[in-house]
């Protein structure tokens, strides 16, 4: 059983969601905060790309959410969405039981995937597990998008006018008609895949079935993507690379790809291009959190610690949680000799579960040369547990003024 959200937008029974909670199902079974449930007579559409499907409900009177405009959002709009927590909601004979939960936060852009003509929503209102095809509202508590991928900062909902202009079709078609067509469909695989990695966390599997689309169409961007998601996942980074950079090949403006294939680079000491990759995906994404935060990564690492505190404290501008962006911006500080202000950093990140050793070292620093000698004292026995065999840090330890 897969739980998902969706949420009627006419009366008679109109009901939208994903269409990847279609995929492989012979019936849907619709199931109401207030306990009653209902079943799905037929389908009035289906978009495999968009990732939306319109489906008819039996016959009767239902409560519906307002319909908005999302042509009218905008960055920094407010916006909250519904769902139900996958791990929340339990399914007993013919009921199923869950907590509806509300989320907040606001929007960051509306930029283009995988496919340049389509274009998502990206806000930072949380889509968790059992989000993907419930409401995504506005202000007004109006519908302006569908949530349709969840993540830390990246949550992108299909803008509802995507949606809007299917929501009048008259005639249906039946669940065995979708299931004849979805087999020769590479987006119902690509969603197959897609569960089995984000789903069920079986990358291998998932490997097997985006390689399946790749034999068919070499083309299919976001098989290339999750296929380098897949390999992170297992383990070789090499291979993830490569689809990555397949990903660029194809689509150069895909945000998330630039992101993460810079992030390799920046590991393997590829400096330069991992700050053009970084570059260029804030330039495609200006409110791109975790892009922003690399970014900062990356010019600490090559000396420019001037140029990362802008991106950085834009990043912290519209996450103030995200740690490592703290941890990043207390680097720059300390490079730049703003030493009281990398220790609030440094203070604010491990607060929020950062514990390198490296920021150990740099704390220690800090407090030797404000004469703070208890707190540098304490800083190198952190060090020593995390690293017990470290002998700079025991030398340091030993050169310390003792206490009693």
């Amino acid at each position: 059983m897969r739980s998902k959200p969706g949420f009627v937008a006419h009366p008679e029974g109109i009901l939208v969601t994903n269409y990847h909670v279609l995929v492989d199902a012979l019936t849907i079974d619709v199931h109401f905060p207030d306990g009653s449930h209902t079943d799905v007579e037929g389908i009035f559409k289906v978009d495999r790309a968009r990732d939306f499907a319109i489906l008819k409900l039996k016959e009767g009177f239902y409560s519906t959410l307002e319909i908005g405009d999302s042509s009218s959002v905008k960055p920094y709009d407010y916006t909250s969405a519904l769902g139900y927590p996958s791990a929340q909601v339990m399914q007993q004979k013919d009921m199923v039981d869950g907590q509806l939960v509300q989320t907040y936060g606001f929007v960051l852009g509306i930029h283009s995937q995988a496919h340049p003509k389509i274009p998502f929503i990206y806000t930072t209102t949380p889509f968790g597990p059992g989000f993907s095809g419930g409401p995504v509202v506005n202000s007004s508590n109006q519908v302006v998008g569908l949530a349709t991928i969840e993540g830390r900062s990246i949550n992108l909902a299909l803008p509802i006018n995507s949606v809007k202009e299917f929501l009048n079709q008259k005639t249906t078609f039946s669940f065995q008609k979708l299931l004849n067509e979805d087999q020769a469909s590479l987006e119902a695989m690509y969603y197959r895949g897609n569960y089995f990695l984000y789903g069920l966390g079986d990358a291998n599997k998932a490997v097997t079935e985006f390689e399946k689309i790749l034999a068919r169409n070499p083309n299919f961007t976001l098989a290339h993507y999750d296929l380098a998601v897949a390999y992170r996942d297992l383990g070789m980074p090499e291979k993830a690379i490569d689809q990555y950079e397949k990903t660029l090949e194809l689509t150069p403006d895909f945000p998330e790809a630039l992101s993460n294939l810079g992030g390799y680079y920046f590991r393997s000491g590829k400096l330069d291009q991992s700050v053009e990759l970084f570059k260029k995906a804030v330039q495609v994404y200006p409110n791109f959190i975790q892009a922003l935060s690399n970014l900062g990564a990356a010019l600490n690492k090559q000396d420019q610690p001037g140029e990362a505190i802008a991106h950085l404290e834009k990043a912290l501008s519209l996450d103030p949680e995200f740690a490592i962006a703290n941890f990043n911006l207390g680097n720059s500080l300390f490079a730049l000799n703003r030493l009281d202000e990398a220790h609030k950093k440094f203070e604010l990140s491990q607060k929020q579960g950062i514990d390198f050793l490296s920021m150990h070292w740099k704390l220690y620093e800090i407090h030797k040369k404000n004469q703070r000698h208890r707190d540098a004292e304490k800083e190198l026995k952190t060090i020593l547990q995390i690293d017990p065999f470290n002998e700079e840090a025991k030398k340091r330890l030993s050169e310390l003024p003792t206490f009693h």
